[in-house]
């Protein structure tokens, strides 16, 4: 079984992607996971940590397929360990995949038509070309704009910004670009049946605590987890 956990920069996602790994631990007999991009590999992770530190430039200055061909890169060499854990029955759970490349890569294009054909390329390349397990299901985090804004102006730390470096993630410095790419996540869900949108507000727009977020997470997962004997 294949799990994919979306979801904006600085919208909670870490942390239903370590209760679903607390979750499947306790219930699978093999689990695998991956936080994707992997920034510590020696070409491709090396290589996105100095673009999103800004080493080549604004986020403008390099041609979004070329980025894309970057994260699907560190996909490609991560999917023999993947394939070899799914054909012996065991779960891999993934913090982003390739509906990440494509929100994120699409939504630095204004042209419909251009993003339309950066987008199919994405699909094309990772899944044909690069025989890319897909997923069982695939989670989106549909959060309030206004949370993820408080939350990367806030001070980030942590063992999983070492790839800065100290500096900013160009990806998150303008709240306008998580809105477009939000627009995108969107799109696509609409577009993918097997891409799930989870609602992270309540009734009146606010975020809702963590605890009631997993739980319609949950409700999800499980059932892929129990049906067919997988784990």
């Amino acid at each position: 079984m294949l799990v994919v956990i979306e979801g904006l920069d600085g919208s909670g996602k870490s942390t239903q992607v370590k209760k679903l790994k607390t979750y499947l631990q306790s219930v699978c007999k093999e689990l695998e996971y991956i936080h994707f991009p992997r920034y510590d590999t020696a070409v491709y992770g090396n290589l996105i940590s100095r673009f999103l530190r800004g080493d080549f430039g604004s986020i403008d200055s390099v041609h979004p397929q070329l980025v894309a061909l970057l994260y699907a890169e560190d996909r490609h060499n991560a999917a023999p360990a993947m394939k070899d854990v799914l054909e012996r029955g065991g779960t891999v759970l993934l913090d982003r995949y390739v509906y990440s490349n494509i929100a994120y890569q699409c939504a630095k294009l204004k042209d419909i038509q251009e993003k339309e054909a950066l987008r199919e390329w994405i699909l094309h390349t990772e899944f044909v070309d690069f025989a890319l397990p897909k997923p069982d299901l695939n989670i989106f985090l549909d959060v309030p704009l206004g949370f993820v804004e408080s939350k990367l102006a806030s001070d980030r730390k942590g063992g999983d910004r070492d790839y800065l470096d100290g500096r900013k993630d160009i990806h998150e410095a303008d709240i306008s670009f998580q809105k477009a790419v939000k627009e995108i996540y969107l799109q696509q869900c609409a577009l993918d049946p097997d891409f799930v949108k989870v609602d992270c507000a309540d009734s009146e727009g606010r975020m809702l605590p963590p605890d009631e977020i997993f739980a319609r997470v949950l409700d999800l997962v499980a059932p892929i987890v129990y049906s067919a004997g997988r784990c």
